[in-house]
């Protein structure tokens, strides 16, 4: 069973959303929260849980978090700035786009 979570370290702006497979952790993206912006810098997926759609998972969390916290998402990971440029319409209400 999958699970995710959002965890910051010790009052910091820095943190993770991971995701869990069985009780082990498959997974992260790292991140900041300042000024309601919500920067995601990484994207991993260990190599035995790759190939599973847990990247996605890992995505919807931190999507969910921005909208539940009326934060904007500075998509600096290669993987969310590509999902969100293929789906700028699942994507608008949370995508701070560069000007």
């Amino acid at each position: 069973m999958e699970n995710t979570k959002v965890v910051f370290k010790d009052d910091s702006i820095y943190g993770e959303v991971q995701l869990f497979s069985d009780d082990k952790k498959a997974g992260k993206m790292d991140i900041s929260v300042a000024d309601g912006k919500l920067r995601v810098y990484h994207t991993e997926v260990n190599p035995e849980h790759e190939g599973r759609g847990f990247a996605k998972l890992l995505l919807h969390q931190l999507v969910n978090y921005a909208k539940e916290n009326n934060l904007r998402i500075i998509p600096l990971c290669p993987y969310v700035l590509a999902q969100f440029k293929r789906h700028p319409e699942d994507y608008a209400d949370v995508w701070l786009k560069k000007t």
